[in-house]
């Protein structure tokens, strides 16, 4: 137990809720906006790149599927990675994988080329970014929390807002490809958030404390073996807790068997069916109804800018604490699936804007919270490997959600059955929701009980 405790990294304390946190924030907000933000924006790349190599509408959806898929599946890897190298380190490597990626994209000659480059190697840039800075963004805030997340997450709506028109304006003057080339460029900004990533107070990177404290390791182990056994070298015993304790200190593998946790991971995992799909088809379902690009193009911004609203002002209620954040994500997630499940219904420029004002608002309300959420499941303390396991779960919701509604669009030629599989499997995750509700419940019952059978004890004491 003595070494256990002197080798056992601590959640790092600070100026809470203050302070540097803010240029935390900021960090976050650009990273949000270069992961997320470009993905979402992907949609003007899709149409150019679909008639480019004049493929199918699934075949070109596999970029963005394995790129979404590579950023959760990666996410454990990142939370490792900085928990024994640095954030500030991994996020650096990250900018820079997701740039070498773009700039590769741009020299594609067929889609495999893009499956790799653009898919794999920029989707794990993203996720060696993404899992990193959100996570110290957990440490440096606690009351403020909720307005943190809303506030950081604010940077995939407003870059999505000003690189969707921007990429068309791009494309149309330098083409698909001379526009990757600019975003691969623009990719390297990620190196300068890993930058601003500042350690708190009592933050150690594993490898560091390995080479200080191996020393006091040697002689705590073989104190500690001396007292328990005869041999001076540690037990089979010994060599396995050890061996735990270091790859729990990396992932908390632990968290598979946290019932809540794997509940609200398959939400996770049907809630990404739906979220990816709609922003990759709602330019092309535009086009295809006659819209002008630019008009189509602009529907994205539209959508980004209620998606900001919907990000501040449903982040400050959660932050008010006047219902449950778990109550609030299930509706603003019902909301979301009724939405979606009305946009075919949508032919003209000024409908397609009313639906994308909608989902917008709504889509900002359900993202503004669902990692407070995740923090109220496992607690703060084991949110890094949460993090990780969660976005790796939920990474096959991410790769098959635009192929799966790409084959429907293909069977259909319509590109509203999209739009239609992704509100189905949004209902389907709020149901995982009602079950999580629903084991919270319990838990606080059990807890009451335990309780009161306490007080009954020392009544009669």
């Amino acid at each position: 137990m003595e070494l256990q405790r002197k080798r056992q990294i601590v959640r790092p304390t600070g100026p809470p809720d203050g302070g540097y946190g803010w240029f935390i924030v900021l960090s976050t907000f650009l990273v949000f906006g270069l992961t997320f933000g470009v993905i979402k924006s992907f949609g003007v790349f899709f149409v150019e790149i679909h008639h480019y190599f004049a493929t199918t509408v699934t075949a070109s959806s596999w970029i963005t599927s394995i790129a979404v898929a590579t950023l959760h599946f990666g996410a454990p890897i990142g939370s490792a990675l900085s928990a024994y190298f640095s954030h500030r380190c991994v996020v650096i490597v990250g900018g820079l994988l997701s740039s070498i990626g773009m700039v590769a994209g741009s020299c594609a000659q067929d889609l495999i080329q893009l499956y790799i480059t653009v898919g794999f190697l920029t989707g794990f840039g993203y996720a060696l970014t993404w899992t990193p800075t959100v996570t110290m963004l957990g440490w440096y805030f606690e009351k403020r929390r909720p307005v943190a997340n809303a506030l950081a997450s604010t940077g995939e709506c407003i870059l999505t807002f000003i690189l969707t028109p921007s990429f068309q304006f791009l494309v149309d003057q330098f083409s698909w490809r001379g526009a990757m080339l600019i975003l691969g460029a623009l990719q390297l900004n990620l190196c300068l958030c890993g930058a601003l990533l500042r350690p708190l107070d009592g933050e150690v990177p594993a490898k560091e404390l390995a080479a200080k404290g191996k020393d006091l390791e040697l002689e705590t182990l073989s104190q500690t073996c001396t007292r328990k056994t005869s041999a001076n070298r540690p037990g089979p015993k010994q060599n396995s807790e050890l061996l735990k304790n270091k790859i729990i200190r990396y992932v908390d593998y632990t968290l598979i068997a946290n019932g809540r946790f794997m509940v609200y991971s398959m939400f996770g995992v049907f809630a990404a069916l739906g979220f990816f799909a709609p922003s990759l088809f709602l330019v092309p379902y535009a086009r295809s109804k006659g819209v002008e690009e630019y008009q189509a193009a602009s529907l994205m911004s539209i959508s980004s800018a209620l998606d900001l609203s919907g990000r501040l002002i449903f982040g400050w209620v959660a932050n008010l604490r006047l219902v449950k954040t778990i109550h609030q994500l299930f509706v603003s997630v019902i909301l979301l699936a009724v939405i979606l499940l009305l946009c075919p219904l949508a032919a003209t420029f000024t409908h397609l804007a009313l639906f994308s004002a909608s989902y917008g608002l709504v889509f900002g309300a359900t993202v503004a919270i669902h990692i407070t959420v995740l923090a109220e499941v496992v607690g703060v303390e084991k949110l890094g490997s949460a993090l990780g396991f969660f976005m790796l779960i939920r990474s096959s919701g991410g790769l098959l959600g635009p192929p799966l509604a790409g084959i429907f669009i293909d069977e259909m030629n319509d590109y509203g059955v999209g739009f239609l599989m992704a509100g189905v499997a949004l209902i389907v995750s709020a149901l995982f929701l009602l079950l999580l509700h629903q084991m919270n419940k319990k838990g606080q019952d059990k807890r009451k009980d335990s309780a009161m059978e306490n007080e009954s004890r020392k009544v009669d004491i």
